[in-house]
């Protein structure tokens, strides 16, 4: 998978992905609000994991999933105002906010599932796991 990136009016940027391109942009104290801003493509990432991977295992197991709704917000704190943190108290730590909501006639158990298999889809662990990025720079 290759996703490329250029600059385009004022703060954009036009993104490709595959066949499907589309505008990041800053709010309209910064750019021109003509797509959403990293942070929101961050969470719209992990979202989108999060429900395709809960659909695909309900699937697999034929159980009556009807749908998932989520909501994600991200703030920064510090660590020693994060009572799960594990961080140098002085260190800020980006927190990630999610409600789920499974609709449907599950079970509680199944519920239960649902919800721990929502923490394991690529994104999530991506996230919560060690990530190095590689620079080079292009003449």
């Amino acid at each position: 998978m290759i996703v490329t990136a250029e600059s385009s009016t004022n703060v954009q940027v036009r993104i490709k992905s595959g066949r499907h391109v589309f505008l990041a942009d800053e709010p309209l104290d910064i750019g021109d609000d003509a797509g959403p801003d990293p942070y929101s493509l961050l969470l719209s990432s992990l979202a989108a994991c999060t429900i395709m991977t809960v659909q695909m295992y309900a699937r697999r197991k034929n159980w009556p999933l009807e749908g998932v709704e989520l909501s994600l917000s991200t703030k920064k704190v510090h660590a020693k105002d994060c009572e799960d943190c594990e961080s140098d108290p002085n260190a800020r730590v980006d927190i990630i906010e999610r409600q789920i909501s499974f609709k449907g006639d599950l079970t509680p158990d199944q519920i239960d599932r649902l919800a721990d298999i929502s923490s394991k889809c690529p994104v999530h662990r991506t996230l919560t796991s060690e990530t190095v990025i590689r620079t080079e720079i292009l003449p």
